[in-house]
């Protein structure tokens, strides 16, 4: 008897994704093998595996992949100090190359001939993981079923999961649910109430950080250490990427810190309106700000920069892994080693204030930017350097 073909779901144990399990049993006759990368996300594991098996899957792949999500795709991208316009951390953009990677070697192992995922037509994601299968398997076979199948509304899939007894949380009947995205770094949050600008986000919506209003009304300060451009310790204990990150999120979720209201342009042209928490991940990009400002010298900081938006809208757009983006990769990564050393913040409230910088660099003087007179800068050359730049003004 010929075995089925295979395809490989990006696969989250939720009410779409069930869907999507079912109709490509239904459409392609085929043995679907469900993935699931652990990222930091909320997850639960029985669950997904459970639903699987109730719609008859045998293969179900669940892979911890947290501290390579940190080390390998966070930690770089804080290199770059990457903001999308002004505010976003991308928080979702740097999660999905990862996860198209690892799908991508999973249909290979076990001969699939395509892979799918759940994202909906009108998003990034779908461009974000495409690009990503088709960088690691050209050959292999995308199925988008937001794009191609006859349903096209949430009444529209609850209908088709009451007729396949599909499970439906309480929460996904009547009225569309938030959608949310989060991993170890963030939690982004869309949709329903959200969707017109003119409307506060709720309060509840919030998952990992604090109102500034409840937080402590005492400053917490936490030191964390650098070495050669990545954070490595907490308070001088060394820790683990992933580790590091979650008590990061913890220390800043609870004092308020990492809320951001964003209506964003899409990479396919559409404005769309989220709420992004990433409360460890905001304390680290102002700690890595100012550990080089003590560690680089002005040319190398100006020059990051100056690529920072480009190096920012490659990732939002799915171009991780782009030519363009590995060479700019090699522009911000190019005076790594000289950062080394600890930043002390204080939080409060919602707000970072840098308390201490310590390095052994030598990039600051304290002998130069002294008040008190000494021979180690010359002050004669100051008039010929202004000189200099009063006949730039009219070239």
């Amino acid at each position: 008897m010929k075995s089925k073909k295979r395809i490989v779901l990006a696969y989250s144990g939720g009410l779409d994704t069930s869907i999507i399990l079912k109709w490509l049993q239904e459409k392609y006759n085929a043995e679907v093998i469900c993935y699931t990368a652990d990222i930091g996300q909320e997850i639960n594991k029985k669950k997904i595996i459970s639903n699987a098996k109730k719609l008859g899957v045998k293969n179900i792949i669940i892979n911890d992949l947290k501290n390579i999500f940190i080390k390998d795709y966070v930690f770089p991208m804080l290199r770059s100090h990457a903001v999308y316009e002004g505010v976003y951390l991308l928080g979702t953009s740097i999660a999905r190359p990862l996860i198209a990677k690892d799908q991508i070697r999973v249909a290979k192992k076990y001969k699939a001939y395509a892979v799918s995922h759940g994202s909906t037509g009108k998003g990034n994601d779908q461009v974000r993981f495409e690009l990503g299968y088709h960088y690691f398997g050209p050959k292999i076979k995308i199925i988008a079923p937001w794009r191609i199948w006859k349903l096209k509304s949430r009444t529209d899939l609850i209908s088709y999961a009451k007729k396949n007894a599909i499970l439906i949380p309480k929460d996904k009947k009547g009225a569309p649910p938030f959608s949310v995205d989060d991993n170890l770094f963030h939690t982004s949050t869309e949709g329903k109430v959200l969707e017109n600008p003119k409307n506060s986000a709720p309060e509840f919506i919030f998952q990992r950080t604090s109102s500034p209003e409840k937080a402590p009304n005492k400053s917490t300060y936490v030191s964390i250490n650098f070495r050669n451009g990545d954070p490595i310790g907490i308070n001088g204990k060394k820790l683990r990427p992933a580790k590091l990150l979650e008590k990061l999120n913890q220390l800043a979720g609870k004092n308020g810190i990492g809320r951001v209201d964003l209506v964003e342009n899409r990479f396919l042209g559409i404005k769309s309106r989220g709420v992004y928490e990433t409360p460890g991940g905001t304390l680290l990009i102002h700690a890595h700000r100012a550990i080089e400002s003590v560690t680089l010298d002005k040319d190398t900081m100006h020059q990051k920069e100056k690529i920072m938006p480009r190096y920012a809208e490659l990732i939002y757009n799915g171009y991780w892994f782009s030519n363009e983006r590995f060479k700019l990769q090699k522009i911000v990564d190019l005076k790594k080693k000289k950062v080394n050393g600890t930043v002390k913040l204080k939080l409060y409230k919602g707000n970072i204030t840098i308390v201490s910088r310590q390095t052994k660099s030598s990039a600051y003087s304290l002998k130069k930017v002294s008040f008190e007179e000494n021979k180690t800068f010359n002050k004669s050359n100051v008039e010929k350097f202004i000189n200099f730049h009063k006949k730039k003004l009219r070239t």
